[in-house]
C-alpha cells in the first residue's frame, strides 16, 4: 500500500449518523485538510478497491477551548462524505 494515499485518509468516522449513511452506500472519514476531492477518490478506491462516484467535503471549524487561564482553538479538520458505485460496500468493522 502506498503510504500516500495513508496520510490522506485520516480515519472513518463512525457515529449514528454515518451508520445511516452507510445504508445508502455513503461513507464518512477524516482526511487530510489539504486534500482535493481528486486526492481523497483516488486514495479512497485503491485503499478499499471501490469505485467511487460522489464526494462531499466538509471543512470543520476549530472549537475555542481553554485549559486553565491558557486559550486557544482545537485543530481544524476536513470530513469527506464518499458515495460508492451501486452494490459496492466497505467493512469498517
Amino acid at each position: 500500500m502506498n503510504t500516500k494515499y495513508l496520510e490522506i485518509i485520516k480515519a472513518p468516522v463512525i457515529t449514528e449518523k454515518s451508520a445511516q449513511l452507510a445504508q445508502e452506500g455513503k461513507y464518512a472519514f477524516k482526511v487530510d485538510p489539504r486534500a482535493n476531492k481528486t486526492e481523497i477518490k483516488m486514495a479512497i478506491e485503491k485503499l478499499f478497491n471501490v469505485k467511487v462516484e460522489e464526494i462531499s467535503t466538509i471543512n470543520v471549524v476549530p472549537k475555542k477551548r481553554r485549559v486553565g487561564r491558557y486559550s486557544g482553538m482545537s485543530n481544524r479538520s476536513k470530513k469527506a462524505i464518499v458515495k460508492l458505485a451501486e452494490g459496492q460496500t466497505i467493512d469498517l468493522g
